[in-house]
């Protein structure tokens, strides 16, 4: 069924998580490691929405559980028709075939639903030149900085027209300097084809300046704790990071984070 700009593409309905006493060769306490507790929240379509909050709060683990990769202890992740997804991810390393070249790597996803090749490498193309890495077609990973790689690995988790997007921090490995560049560009990105974003970082000003509302969740067992509009007018431009409503608003999340 369709859904208006209104109704969420995605609904989270008191999702928790607890690891087992022993997971993945891990030792937790008795009764387990309690990850997320009773989380709740939606997304509408074509928002982007940012995940916030301190180290061990359970932001990758949501991640995960709405990739469909871990499944939740109790509560549900909905999406909008009941149906199967369509999911892109990038993680914060590129994670990047180093024997595959630039187009290659975007096109492994087509290819293995069995896409023409022709077809595979045009829509690859038209990525490329989304993320700025025209020229760089046939170049291999280890010739690219850590921003272009990011770069081919978020035209790769877009080239199957994803429902909806996640990021894990993926920008989290790189420098300060090319992190803001790497931001702006998302934002760009974001622009062009607004797709409905979910992204995890560990950084303020990065979810102010990409999101259009803000989730913080609280220390281990993560629960939301602020869900905050983000009421900056797009296109978002650098110089908006250093006004006063700018300010105000990081203060109210660093407040949230504790």
């Amino acid at each position: 069924m369709p859904t208006s700009s209104l109704d969420p593409i995605l609904l989270v309905k008191n999702l928790s998580v607890t690891f087992p006493d022993t997971a993945n060769g891990a030792s937790f306490p008795k009764g387990g490691l309690e990850a997320l507790d009773t989380v709740a929240f939606f997304v509408r379509p074509q928002e982007f929405v940012a995940v916030l909050g301190p180290s061990g709060s359970g932001k990758s683990t949501l991640l995960r559980v709405l990739a469909r990769l871990l499944p939740p202890t109790s509560g549900e992740a909905i999406f909008a028709g009941g149906e199967r997804p369509r999911i892109g991810m990038v993680f914060q390393q590129s994670n990047l075939m180093p024997w595959r070249s630039v187009i290659g790597n975007i096109t492994l996803p087509l290819e293995l639903q069995n896409m023409n090749g022709d077809a595979a490498r045009a829509r690859a193309q038209e990525l490329i030149d989304l993320v700025g890495l025209q020229g760089f077609e046939q170049a291999w990973p280890r010739e690219l900085s850590g921003g272009m790689a990011q770069r081919v690995a978020i035209a790769r988790a877009l080239i199957h027209d994803p429902d909806i997007l996640l990021l894990d921090e993926p920008f989290g490995s790189l420098d300060a300097l090319t992190r803001e560049r790497m931001g702006a560009e998302l934002s760009r990105i974001w622009q062009a084809r607004r797709k409905t974003v979910i992204m995890v970082t560990h950084s303020i000003s990065e979810s102010l300046f990409l999101a259009d509302r803000v989730l913080v969740l609280t220390q281990r067992p993560g629960r939301i704790k602020l869900d905050l509009a983000v009421d900056l007018p797009r296109p978002r431009l650098e110089e908006m990071r250093y006004t006063a409503h700018f300010g105000k608003l990081a203060r109210r999340l660093k407040e949230a984070i504790g």
